[in-house]
């Protein structure tokens, strides 16, 4: 039994996901901004929807719960440590405990920092892991809820999964966040093969996602924060981890 996993392109630059398995009759949608992207992909695939999955509160990931909710009566699973802004949660998870999607077992991760309770739902059995706005395509999110520290915690978590874990981010932003990641690393000859993949995937508005785990330890800037070019590009070369980590999210920030 594999699940299957579909792009759902939503307001701008956001996708959702479609998680599903023909044999036993589940499908879940993960992060939905908006209801109709949802409905259209479900009715081109004859499926109905029974899951949403939140990793986080943003609106940009949580806007079409309530009418999915009330048009499917899904089960609305998110983070339990923000139950309060995860909108018609049914069911709060944590590290804890794995969520069992059928016969599919999803380990929860927190990596809070973009929001102070975000998780990612990581299908390891399947290689698929779902990192919200934590970790992008050669990017990471912003710290809108924690600081350096936590970020690099969460970061730092989702790396020990498996390299070829297929992750799948809640944005379409990897062009830009590889333009930034040449500024710090332009010697990085598998981000620079990397790169003309992506530009010829979105000279043709081809989706860059998924991306796997092991590219993105050898391309994102965010994973790499001992890289010897990193640090002497930001005049860090004897600074801690977290230090050169935190210059990078301030550069991106301004970039």
């Amino acid at each position: 039994m594999a699940l299957t996993v579909d792009l759902v392109p939503c307001l701008s630059d956001n996708y959702a996901y479609l998680l599903h398995d023909a044999a036993d009759g589940l499908c879940a949608v993960v992060d939905p901004s908006e209801p109709e992207p949802v409905r259209r992909a479900l009715a081109a695939r004859g499926l109905r929807l029974t899951h949403i999955l939140n990793t986080h509160h943003h609106f940009d990931h949580t806007g079409g719960n309530i009418p999915l909710k009330q048009e499917f009566g899904a089960v609305i699973v998110g983070p339990a440590k923000d139950r309060a802004r995860i909108p018609g949660i049914d069911v709060g998870v944590d590290e804890s405990a794995p969520w069992q999607f059928g016969p599919h077992t999803a380990r929860i991760l927190e990596i809070p920092a973009h929001t102070r309770a975000h998780i990612a739902f990581a299908f390891e059995d399947e290689n698929i892991v779902f990192t919200g706005d934590t970790l992008f395509a050669m990017g990471c999110g912003r710290l809108f809820e924690g600081t350096p520290q936590m970020m690099w915690t969460s970061l730092s978590k989702l790396m020990r999964l498996a390299d070829d874990m297929r992750v799948y981010c809640g944005h379409e932003y990897t062009l830009s966040n590889g333009r930034f990641a040449l500024t710090v690393e332009p010697n990085n000859a598998d981000l620079r093969a990397r790169m003309k993949e992506v530009q010829a995937l979105r000279a043709q508005s081809q989706p860059t996602i998924p991306s796997t785990l092991g590219l993105e330890k050898k391309t994102n800037p965010f994973l790499r924060p001992d890289s010897p070019e990193i640090r002497k590009t930001l005049a860090m070369e004897d600074a801690d981890t977290v230090a050169v980590f935190g210059e990078l999210r301030r550069r991106k920030d301004a970039f």
